[in-house]
């Protein structure tokens, strides 16, 4: 459980940045720009960010997928936690959640 913890707790902030900075950022620059701008050029080359986001996504959905089940969490909770990472800035609170819910169920974890 160690293990997952601490890539739990690298990966909800990487993701939860990018969603935030794609989502906030780079799509109104992209969209919202006046066309040919330099901005809507910076949107459309910081789209890629968007497939980054996906990658360590993915990633971070297992990895909460393997701790909900070690943890035995309640269903509606585990949807919470794997859906968090698509909801622009919701990650970070449900990340605070999850680490002072797992620390409580797992002492050793308290030192990490």
């Amino acid at each position: 459980m160690t293990k997952l913890f601490s890539a739990y707790r690298v990966l909800s902030p990487v993701v939860g940045v990018l969603l935030a900075f794609c989502s906030l950022v780079v799509l109104p620059a992209k969209y919202l720009a006046t066309d040919g701008s330099g901005l809507q050029k910076f949107g459309e080359d910081a789209s890629i960010l968007w497939v980054a986001h996906g990658w360590v996504y993915m990633i971070y959905f297992l990895v909460a997928f393997l701790i909900s089940r070690q943890a035995r969490w309640t269903p509606q909770y585990s949807v919470l936690v794997l859906v968090a990472g698509l909801v622009p800035l919701l990650i970070f609170w449900v990340e605070r959640n999850v680490i002072v819910k797992l620390r409580e169920q797992f002492p050793e974890l308290a030192s990490s």
